[in-house]
């Protein structure tokens, strides 16, 4: 299958660069560009994509509107690749929830190089974008405009991770940290929950965070996400939510009530010292490609907790916690995949059903009362 892409972007030499670099591919066919989405609504009247790259920052009207629009009228799958600043991460929350797919930051200067450099990625969520079910993303709450902008420096990091990513073999969690094992695990009433997801996962953590009650147990998060987006993130879900959601620092420890996101650009471990269980955030390679990665996060999950833990893995492209979840599910956890007709991108799932990773498939909507119920226990 083609995948049609259109371009919208008003510089010249992105659209250019952009079309060069995806002309390569044998699968993607760019139908057309525009320098703003005026131009681009005219062009695809007359042959309508199945992927939009969208700048932000354009004249005559902005990509956010646009692709407000877009969604409203004609769902269409949207990669939002932008030269984001200090409103970065406010931005994305808002194209995030208006249901934009993927985020790639590009920097102010070297725009040629970066694309050229960053192809890999780009192609990566293209495909990605080609393969969802926008009919599965759920309508989600206003952004809240008063959150503080993560004020970090996005957009050199993110090309670094980028090129680092590009660069890079695909490593395995033994990178990070070795397997303990099957090694039994005393079994208590301590639940830790474990959850690993990639793409159309803001939209489902947001539908299932939210419906927790307090007294759920403690939970460790790996979402795929730019290292300067995580803090908005969480605190998007922490406004929505009866519990507590934060970006994970080390040392945090995993209590009740409590949802921690891994900080983007890093990785998150689980670890125990008596009775008790905390997280470390540690620097590292990638791990399938991934930094947080879900196979680290589950692997130091089986360390940890084994049987005392229960793990999700939910919608994404990609492969990344599947094998997590197999180690996870070998130490005694129960384990769940989200189920195909609830992704928005059936791929880690389907990699973590195909290892017999999972004791269950789940729906998305029936995940808020597995959860809720083992606070009952």
């Amino acid at each position: 299958m083609t995948i049609k892409v259109m371009i919208v972007d008003d510089s010249a030499v992105v659209r250019q660069v952009m079309l060069d670099t995806l002309s390569k591919a044998s699968d993607i066919q760019v139908i057309g560009s525009a320098p703003d989405p005026i131009f681009a609504r005219e062009k695809m009247e007359k042959e309508w994509p199945d992927v939009i790259v969208l700048d932000i920052e354009m004249p005559r009207m902005d990509g956010l509107t646009f692709l407000k629009k877009i969604m409203a009228e004609r769902p269409t799958p949207v990669v939002i690749c932008s030269s984001l600043t200090e409103k970065g991460a406010e931005i994305t929350m808002q194209a995030l929830s208006a249901g934009a797919l993927a985020i790639i930051t590009k920097p102010s200067l070297g725009l040629r190089d970066f694309i050229q450099d960053s192809s890999a990625d780009l192609l990566h969520a293209i495909r990605a974008a080609s393969m969802a079910r926008l009919q599965r993303l759920r309508p989600t709450a206003p952004v809240r405009t008063s959150h503080s902008p993560n004020t970090h420096s996005g957009a050199t990091s993110s090309t670094s991770a980028m090129q680092e990513r590009m660069g890079s073999p695909k490593l395995s969690a033994d990178a990070i940290l070795q397997a303990a094992g099957s090694q039994s695990t005393i079994q208590t009433t301590h639940k830790i929950i474990a959850i690993g997801t990639s793409t159309g996962g803001t939209q489902a953590l947001e539908s299932i965070l939210p419906e927790l009650p307090k007294t759920s147990p403690g939970i460790v998060i790996v979402q795929h996400m730019p290292e300067k987006f995580t803090a908005s993130f969480a605190a998007r879900l922490n406004s929505l939510s009866q519990i507590e959601v934060r970006e994970a620092k080390s040392n945090d420890r995993i209590l009740p009530g409590l949802a921690l996101i891994a900080p983007g650009g890093k990785h998150m471990l689980v670890k125990r010292n008596g009775t008790q269980y905390h997280v470390d955030v540690i620097d590292g390679p990638m791990v399938s490609r991934h930094r947080p990665s879900v196979d680290v996060l589950f692997r130091s999950v089986a360390n940890a907790a084994g049987r005392n833990a229960i793990g999700f893995i939910l919608t994404g492209m990609g492969d990344d916690g599947a094998r997590g979840l197999k180690e996870l599910h070998d130490t005694g956890a129960h384990t769940y995949a989200q189920d195909e007709a609830s992704c928005v991108v059936f791929g880690m799932p389907k990699e973590a059903i195909k290892l017999e990773a999972s004791d269950e498939i789940i729906a998305l909507e029936r995940i808020p009362d597995v959860i809720a119920k083992l606070s009952n226990r």
